[in-house]
């Protein structure tokens, strides 16, 4: 194959995924180094399977352009018009502005001034019915518990007159004696084509029990499916921080269209003196057997440290391809690299470079408390004299699944 149908290949695929909403950020599969050589000392080459890779991707013009995403972000015959019907139950009532649009891909955690979470109104309980057929409601209540708890909370959803189209939103602020707070969010919706999402959003502030540092954590889960063709994904998102620059950041990924799938994971952790660990890991594979990857992981603290990683490739007939690459750095201007494949590349080499590595995240402590004013601003309940928290019975953040029961399959 020549470079320019290589080339070529590789472009069209790198489109069919941005039309599914796989977007390019700093943790995504880029299938460009996977054919050629990018670590010092290994030559370029290329695998006599390419075809192999790309057959399963290829259709006609006409179906490249139905695309998951496309008809859900155009989500039209749903219960999009309740947000400017006359409600037929009373003239007085309006109901909630139509939230049925899924979650983007690749989009991390949102800052809380992105959702306009609004509990002001406590004690609502009302719904009514458009005069296309569609309906509404809404309601907001308050929940207690021991130890101070109070959950404050928000409703609101449509449908449309046949219940093909329907989407929930809920909103909360939790709190209680402890110092523990939480403002969170999770949406769902389904259109009439059969598409579906859902989407969970948290930010707590609580107590670490081990060193009594304040830490914030934000979390996010979404999926979608499509409701025509063999087409989903999911992504978990994460985010915890301390008062002392303790910080660890990270997210799993899955997405299939049709006879692809593919998954990727990474994280970072700074421990807030120096030290800094981050690492990938990344695959993709079809029906017809082809599988490929890419990891890689770093460790570094002043100045001193190290890099290595495996680039990986097995046809539909078993036949797998590696390459393994590592660098040492000694922190004196001096970088040791070595690998070698399965091909019999080998490279083994000391050169003087700089060595340059992230010793503090760019986004920290002080970033996410200014961007959590609403989160810090929740009141507990007022705490009679002479009571104390039970600090052994807090709320904690519950643990997070890798996958939702609903999972894309």
């Amino acid at each position: 194959m020549s470079e320019m149908a290589a080339s070529s290949a590789i472009s069209l695929l790198d489109i069919k995924l941005r039309r599914f909403g796989v977007g390019a950020s700093n943790h995504e599969l880029r299938l460009t180094k996977w054919f050629k050589g990018d670590q010092a000392g290994a030559p370029t080459r290329r695998f006599t399977c390419f075809a192999d890779m790309l057959a399963p991707i290829r259709r006609s013009e006409k179906s490249e352009e139905r695309r998951f995403d496309q008809k859900m972000s155009a989500h039209g015959a749903g219960i999009k018009t309740s947000s400017s019907a006359v409600p037929f139950a009373s003239p007085k009532l309006t109901g909630p502005q139509s939230r049925d649009t899924p979650p983007k891909r690749d989009t991390g955690i949102a800052n809380e001034k992105d959702w306009g979470i609004d509990l002001l109104n406590e004690n609502v309980n009302e719904a009514g019915t458009n005069e296309d057929g569609s309906s509404w409601f809404r309601e907001s209540g308050h929940d207690l518990g021991d130890n101070g708890y109070r959950c404050r909370w928000s409703r609101m959803g449509g449908r449309s007159h046949d219940g093909s189209s329907e989407w929930t939103e809920t909103w909360w602020e939790k709190s209680d004696w402890t110092g523990y707070k939480e403002l969170g969010v999770e949406k769902s919706g389904k259109n009439s084509e059969g598409d579906s999402w859902w989407e969970t959003w948290q930010e707590v502030l609580h107590q670490d029990e081990w060193s009594n540092l304040a830490r914030i954590e934000r979390s996010a889960q979404k999926q979608a499916k499509s409701g025509t063709e063999n087409a989903g994904w999911y992504e978990k998102w994460w985010e915890k921080y301390d008062a002392k620059g303790w910080t660890e950041k990270g997210a799993h990924k899955y997405g299939r269209l049709n006879e692809q799938s593919w998954w990727e994971k990474w994280g970072e952790h700074y421990d807030g003196r120096g030290s800094v660990l981050k690492w990938t890991d990344k695959w993709a594979e079809t029906e017809l057997g082809t599988k490929w990857g890419d990891k890689w992981e770093e460790k570094f603290f002043s100045g001193i440290g190290s890099r290595q990683g495996e680039t990986w490739h097995v046809s539909p007939n078993s036949d797998r391809w590696s390459r393994t690459w590592g660098e040492e750095h000694f922190g004196n201007g001096k970088v040791h690299k070595y690998g070698k494949s399965t091909t019999g590349e080998s490279w083994d080499i000391v050169v003087d470079e700089e060595t340059y590595y992230e010793a503090e995240p760019h986004y920290g402590w002080a970033d996410v408390v200014g961007d959590s004013t609403q989160l810090l601003s929740i009141q507990p309940r007022e705490r009679p004299p002479g009571v104390y928290p039970n600090l052994e019975f807090g709320p904690s953040p519950p643990p997070e699944p890798d996958l939702p029961p609903d999972q894309p399959q």
